[in-house]
């Protein structure tokens, strides 16, 4: 989650919260004109809350996640919003809307942290026992990455058995 969406939102919280614990856009009005989150937007956010304490998926691996579900009764696959997208949409989803998910549970591919976000993150992780690997001596900010190895969850068990 790079670019221009930076990943924060006003109240310095990555994604959409408000800080009133809902989505931004979760079923009420919205800052984007009452609209309601995407159904796509809202499956990748269930997925994140799946996630247990001290795991993470990657961006990819959400994206896997939701390309092997079967549509709900009623939704055809062609439906817009069982539309599947890649590591991409769902950080964009993230940047957007996972302020009121654990956020910090959906991470890039190579274990750095959230630009920006990355004392928040490490809040979390210390408090969850998130694995880390050790920060190199030239790494900006000798900020930790997370441990993909070993934090890293595939959806079978939802208890940490490390």
């Amino acid at each position: 989650m790079s670019g221009k969406t930076g990943g924060l939102s006003g109240d310095g919280e990555p994604g959409g919260h408000g800080g009133d614990g809902r989505r931004k856009g979760g079923g009420g009005p919205s800052d984007s004109g009452g609209e309601r989150i995407p159904v796509y937007a809202e499956r990748v956010l269930a997925v994140a809350e799946l996630i247990p304490p001290g795991r993470v998926m990657t961006y990819g691996d959400v994206a896997e996640w939701l390309a092997g579900e079967d549509p709900p009764e009623g939704c055809r696959e062609d439906d817009p919003g069982w539309r599947v997208g890649g590591p991409r949409q769902v950080g964009r989803v993230m940047a957007l809307y996972g302020g009121a998910v654990p956020w910090w549970r959906v991470v890039r591919a190579d274990g750095r942290l959230l630009p920006g976000a990355e004392l928040r993150a490490m809040e979390h992780y210390r408090r969850e026992g998130t694995p880390l690997r050790e920060a190199a001596r030239s790494a900006e900010g000798h900020i930790p990455r997370l441990d993909l190895r070993r934090a890293r969850w595939d959806g079978s068990d939802p208890v940490r058995g490390d």
